[in-house]
């Protein structure tokens, strides 16, 4: 995949220590709008505090971060999503006791002339949202305890959707979900590539970067191996860059 144009995003030469060891390495990663770019490495490769810059949760020592081609500030969660950055965790963040439309709307709910929340208000933006990501949901009347992991994962990515995410932050979405369930939400993320977001997913299975993802981004020890298009390469390929940190030869 060539990519042209000013990237949705630009993180540029970041670097976070902790107590005198270096997480992140003077990393440069980019991604597109309509892209998703897979980040992997073992534990500690330091793939999610990298990330976790964009997200807010943390700090860069030295580096900086563009958005659309303008330098960002975000120091905390709240300046990452004035930046339209939705991060979904693997946990998902769901209120297991609440139907679809509490969760999508919590913290953030409608309220009618009278100052009351208006329910109907809410279960139609989530009916109207849900129609466009996943059209086969029915249960919005059940709490989300009661979902599968694809139909929570839905509700998740709706919420981001809905409060007009342009890059989204994916956490193993597909971790523990069977294969049924994996190619729903593999589905979704094809929707929301449509739809001009840029996705970054923060995985350890390859088959799942080779199947979701346009590019992946391969890190160890801190530092960045290489990246790769995932069409261009074999799993092997991005299995070496992971155990050996060996950079094919059509990695950048």
């Amino acid at each position: 995949m060539t990519n042209t144009g000013t990237p949705l995003v630009e993180l540029r030469d970041i670097s976070i220590s902790f107590g005198g060891i270096k997480a992140v390495d003077h990393v440069s990663v980019n991604l597109f709008a309509g892209e998703v770019v897979g980040l992997l490495g073992h534990n500690g490769a330091g793939k999610s505090t990298l990330i976790k810059c964009l997200s807010g949760a943390y700090k860069a020592d030295s580096g900086e971060i563009l958005i659309n081609g303008e330098k960002a500030e975000i120091n905390n969660p709240r300046d990452a999503r004035s930046y339209n950055i939705e991060t979904i965790y693997q946990t998902l963040a769901l209120a297991d006791n609440l139907d679809a439309a509490s969760n999508l709307f919590l913290g953030r709910e409608i309220v009618g002339a009278g100052g009351f929340l208006d329910d109907s208000a809410m279960e139609s933006e989530t009916r109207k949202i849900l129609a466009r990501l996943n059209p086969n949901f029915r249960k919005f009347n059940v709490p989300v305890s009661a979902l599968s992991g694809g139909q929570r994962q839905s509700v998740a990515i709706a919420r981001a959707v809905y409060f007009n995410a342009k890059i989204l932050i994916m956490d193993e979405p597909t971790a523990a979900l069977g294969p049924q369930e994996t190619q729903m939400v593999a589905e979704l993320i094809q929707e929301l590539k449509k739809q001009g977001l840029g996705i970054f997913l923060i995985e350890h299975d390859i088959h799942s970067v080779m199947k979701l993802c346009d590019r992946a981004v391969v890190m160890k020890n801190g530092q960045r191996v290489g990246t790769v298009n995932v069409d261009e390469v074999t799993d092997e390929d991005i299995l070496g860059m992971i155990i050996m940190g060996k950079k094919p030869a059509k990695a950048v």
